[in-house]
């Protein structure tokens, strides 16, 4: 996942099936030609549409069965209205209750981390750990910065790594998550700390399609190397 698109906002992905209509990896089906391919990533799409709108309690064989009917062009259980209307209400169910059960949790992650040495709490509710303080400039709001980061939420699943990519990645203080833009005018070039970033402070309600579901406490490493922008100094 691109970082820029990671922290600024999401971007959505293009998939190529031309390139990929001869290979079985990472599936357990042999795809051998374009219609195998499709049909792989037409599923494949769906199912990541259904986990990406929080849905979880899933009955693979009503999946199956409905995908079935259809497809036979046997008469549907109810008119497309209907259906419509009663999905868009059990999904935002579902995400109601995955986004109190994450508000929840991360409010508990973050009281017993407050306790922890070295955490220190700002006004806000941001968390953070001073893993290394550097000595350069403190960037201003404005400032364009160079860090390196690693995120993962509060049971360790990481979401992005710009280690991982191999190199650093560049964005204005002042276009990124809440969380982000108030530590890094706290932080002097050449600093590494662990933030720890409330829901409110991060991506809230709304979550990260596909990567940070809604009301995620979020973790990061954060290496903050230059300010790319030496007029934009503070």
């Amino acid at each position: 996942m691109n970082a820029k698109n990671l922290i600024l906002g999401l971007s959505v992905a293009a998939i190529g099936l031309s390139s990929c209509c001869n290979t079985s990896t990472k599936t357990n089906v042999s795809l051998k030609n374009e219609a195998d391919t499709a049909s792989f990533y037409i599923g494949y799409m769906y199912g990541s549409n259904i986990t990406g709108n929080g849905i979880e309690d899933i009955n693979m064989d009503a999946i199956i069965a409905g995908m079935n009917s259809a497809l036979q062009k046997k008469d549907a259980p109810a008119d497309m209205m209907q259906m419509n209307m009663f999905l868009q209400k059990y999904t935002q169910k579902a995400m109601m209750a995955k986004a109190e059960k994450a508000l929840k949790a991360g409010e508990e992650f973050l009281a017993a981390n407050a306790k922890k040495d070295g955490i220190k709490t700002t006004e806000s509710g941001l968390q953070y750990k001073i893993e290394k303080e550097g000595t350069g400039t403190i960037p201003a709001d404005t400032s364009v910065v160079r860090v390196h980061y690693k995120g993962t939420l509060i049971d360790g699943t990481e979401f992005d790594s710009s280690y991982k990519r191999g190199e650093p990645t560049e964005f204005p203080v002042n276009r990124v998550i809440k969380g982000w833009t108030e530590a890094l005018q706290l932080m002097p070039v050449g600093s590494k700390w662990t933030l720890y970033i409330p829901s409110n402070l991060a991506y809230g309600p709304q979550g990260a399609r596909g990567a940070i579901g809604p009301n995620e406490t979020l973790i990061f490493e954060v290496e903050l190397i230059d300010i790319v922008d030496p007029n934009a100094q503070k």
